[in-house]
């Protein structure tokens, strides 16, 4: 492991604070908003993301943020939320503070309970959205409450960017660091879509909390191939489907070259503490010597850890043929890449190319964001680690590269180093984001509240 991130774990394991709860005042303020941000139904195609922006704009307006500090920016059906926290100049260049507004489609008919009613039962906030992300959202716009509140003046401009299509095109973050760069431009940013602490599954106790630096990006192509085709009762040779099938085959069968960075290192180090049996042993091989083949191998073929040390595509539809009598004359799969930090989009378009041969076309069919791992920051990650350890005195704090997207991979693209910082604790088997039932512990929710107080306070208070 590099130096560096030696140094970094070391320094981190051993930071401990006081607690810094919010007060009951703030509590309440901060179930109320979130209450009303559960109920605003953000998913594509229901036009709530800009009533929910202009429900957080008026919040800040009543709490004294001047109206030129507040920026709605409508965008198609959607829109994003810049909100700016003035300070003295002193600090350096602004913090962005980042979360979605929007959320994954739900159906009340398959829910037990309304997904769109924020409702407290058995230890839990249930609703959609709870984890992902409107749970963060309501604790970072609480705590620019607070701080207002108590006359707070930071060192550094502290900026809000809510974003309003995360979870589809990302539109309204491109928008943004392209056509708005004056109103976000930062040093870096802390995003409150990555990260994440974990509980441990048998007894619920704080486990260890996960700083993301990196994350793999998002692409999907089309692969297709078309052939005059013909009448059924002559089957040939050249079917164009079952030339895709073979396509499809070669490209299950690749595997990419393995890859590492020190985020990824870390979190692997750090995941072998607490995963028993072989696949724990080959974290802990791959950690020390990235280059163990047996060690990959291993991982590879874990379905959880599959995407932790490569770029990985898999096919994900399909669409062929024309009539149940005809030879198809087009087939077409879908195949989505989850490409590894550091690996451009051209040399994966190629890999496929490779495989599909000559008479196949290759078509990239979303707009990623490819972008490099921030870099570890001492004064970042101790801050980090001081703000989480207001509430779980002395658990781990590790380096964390994901295989999801977020807006994160956008800002870092841009020239903002993004740091993912939720507040969010679960159990792993109680993470349900995108899923039936989406739950946050009563708990997490509030020592969020003192998380992202002690954070901005470490990054933007007056020493």
């Amino acid at each position: 492991m590099h130096r560096r991130l030696l140094y970094f774990a070391t320094v981190l394991l051993a930071v401990n604070v006081a607690r810094a709860e919010a007060p009951p005042a703030v509590r309440a303020q901060a179930l109320d908003i979130y209450r009303k941000v559960i109920a605003y139904q953000t998913s594509i195609g229901l036009h709530q993301v800009p009533a929910m922006a202009e429900y957080l704009a008026g919040k800040f307006r009543e709490a004294g943020f001047a109206s030129e500090d507040i920026h709605i920016l409508p965008l198609g059906e959607t829109a994003s939320l810049v909100v700016r926290y003035r300070s003295d100049g002193t600090g350096g260049k602004p913090i962005l503070l980042l979360a979605h507004m929007d959320v994954v489609t739900a159906n009340r008919e398959e829910w037990e309970r309304d997904p769109y009613q924020l409702i407290e039962e058995n230890g839990f906030f249930f609703g959609r959205g709870t984890y992902d992300v409107k749970g963060d959202l309501t604790q970072i716009t609480a705590t620019f409450l607070r701080l207002k509140a108590e006359h707070f003046l930071p060192t550094r401009d502290l900026v809000i960017v809510f974003t309003g299509d995360e979870e589809t095109a990302q539109d309204t973050t491109r928008d943004l660091v392209t056509n708005h760069r004056d109103l976000i431009d930062a040093e870096f940013a802390l995003n409150g879509d990555g990260g994440e602490g974990s509980f441990d599954e048998r007894t619920g106790k704080p486990q260890v909390y996960r700083i993301q630096g990196a994350e793999k990006s998002s692409v999907t192509f089309e692969l297709t191939i078309h052939n005059s085709g013909g009448h059924s009762s002559r089957p040939r040779s050249d079917n164009a489907i079952y030339q895709l099938a073979d396509v499809l085959k070669a490209v299950q069968a690749y595997r990419f070259p393995v890859m590492w960075n020190d985020w990824t290192l870390g979190d692997l180090k750090a995941s072998a503490a607490v995963t028993p049996g072989e696949i724990g042993q080959a974290m802990a091989r791959f950690a020390q010597n990235p280059r163990d083949e047996s060690a990959a191998e291993i991982l590879f073929k874990s379905p959880e850890d599959v995407g932790r040390t490569r770029t990985t595509c898999v096919a994900t539809m399909l669409k062929a043929g024309h009539a149940p009598n005809a030879l198809p004359q087009t087939a077409t799969a879908t195949v989505n890449c989850r490409v590894f930090p550091g690996m451009s989009l051209d040399e994966v378009k190629s890999t496929l190319q490779r495989l599909a041969g000559d008479q196949v076309s290759v078509q990239v069919i979303n707009n990623p964001a490819l972008a490099k791992p921030s870099p570890i920051r001492a004064d970042v990650m101790t801050a980090i680690a001081k703000a989480v350890h207001s509430s779980y005195p002395g658990i781990p704090i590790v380096p964390e590269m994901v295989s999801y997207a977020t807006d994160g991979a956008i800002f870092s693209q841009a020239g903002i180093p993004t740091y993912g910082v939720s507040a969010a604790f679960n159990k792993e088997s109680d993470v349900l984001s995108h899923g039936l039932n989406e739950r946050l512990p009563v708990s997490s929710f509030y020592n969020g509240l003192t998380q992202y107080y002690v954070l901005l306070k470490e990054l933007a208070g007056k020493r």
